[in-house]
């Protein structure tokens, strides 16, 4: 087995990690290629909930669910490469809750508000991480994702409704940490990061002519529960700005 005592170390330290080259150029060309397929061919007659919309009411911020709606995900989601290392990270068997997208497309790509993951997840203990794919270049001026370091240790913070589309649940209260001292994940295609699912993170509109597609690989620890009091708080949440 690859020896990932580093990228543990640091995850469990900083709560994101940096992995360079995870996917090679050709497997985000294929990634790159069934997206655009999957988008034209099957996502029209999906489930409304199978994609969020910018705010344009036509372009595609999200895909969900795409472990339910596609083969090829959901088949690419179980490679051992993936599974070894969320193994190490989750504490246990992992178990896939989902694959999506975060598109970020050109010019008209929203900003996601400061949050914890975990407002969506409502799983206890916090055993739930996300990698997160590049499949295009991620620059500060398209969007890149800025994380706290180390605040996936201060426990879930306050929440609110954000009314986002795709990111309805943010923190009640923006942290105080200025971005100057936040790590911005700049991100080259078939580069990745991994975060925890408490670490706080937000990303800024993108009003360039590059789009910021990024492959979203969410994973939970077997022994995780859900927290009922948490579900019922993002239920509130979802239901004022759904799907999610």
């Amino acid at each position: 087995m690859t020896n990932y005592t580093q990228i543990v170390d640091n995850y469990q330290r900083d709560g994101v990690v940096k992995l360079s080259a995870f996917f090679s150029e050709q497997l985000v060309t294929e990634v790159r290629a069934e997206l655009e397929r999957y988008m034209r061919d099957d996502l029209p007659s999906k489930p409304a909930d199978a994609r969020s919309l910018e705010p344009d009411g036509k372009t595609v911020r999200n895909l969900w669910r795409l472990e339910l709606h596609s083969d090829y995900f959901r088949e690419l989601a179980a490679s051992e490469r993936i599974t070894s290392l969320v193994g190490e990270l989750v504490g246990g068997e992992p178990v896939l809750a989902a694959v999506e997208t975060f598109n970020k497309p050109a010019r008209v790509g929203s900003a996601v508000p400061y949050h914890q993951d975990n407002a969506y997840f409502c799983r206890t203990p916090p055993d739930m991480l996300t990698l997160w794919v590049a499949i295009d270049p991620v620059t500060t001026e398209n969007g890149a994702i800025y994380f706290i370091k180390g605040s996936h240790k201060f426990g879930l913070l306050p929440t609110k409704p954000s009314g986002v589309t795709g990111n309805s649940i943010g923190l009640a209260e923006p942290p105080t940490v200025p971005r100057s001292e936040q790590f911005c994940a700049t991100l080259e295609p078939g580069d990745a990061t991994i975060h925890h699912c408490e670490a706080i993170h937000h990303s800024d509109p993108n009003r360039t002519d590059q789009s910021r597609l990024g492959l979203l690989f969410v994973f939970r620890g077997a022994h995780t529960k859900v927290d009922e009091e948490l579900r019922t708080v993002y239920s509130a949440a979802q239901t004022a700005t759904p799907p999610a």
